[in-house]
């Protein structure tokens, strides 16, 4: 694992003590970590919505998609557990 040092003020300093503490941390390098992997999940998920939105549109998830996706499911599982 690699090192990395940072420079706070104290009063970012004094926040991520207090979230070390009260929030079961063990280290205050544990809850950076966390904040990271927080945000590399967020930047994904943005990356998926927006090429979600650059897609051509289909068929609209409305109340009769799910039915029929209900019914694939349902029939689906019936055919796995005669098999």
């Amino acid at each position: 694992m690699s090192t990395m040092n940072i420079s706070l003020p104290d009063s970012l300093k004094s926040f991520v003590d207090k979230q070390v503490s009260e929030r079961g941390y063990g280290t205050s390098s544990e809850y950076v970590r966390a904040l990271i992997r927080k945000d590399q999940d967020r930047q994904h998920l943005r990356g998926l919505l927006l090429a979600g939105v650059a897609t051509a549109p289909t068929s609209p998830a409305d109340a009769a998609y799910f039915e029929s996706l209900r019914g694939r499911v349902h029939k689906a599982a019936k055919s796995v557990s005669r098999g």
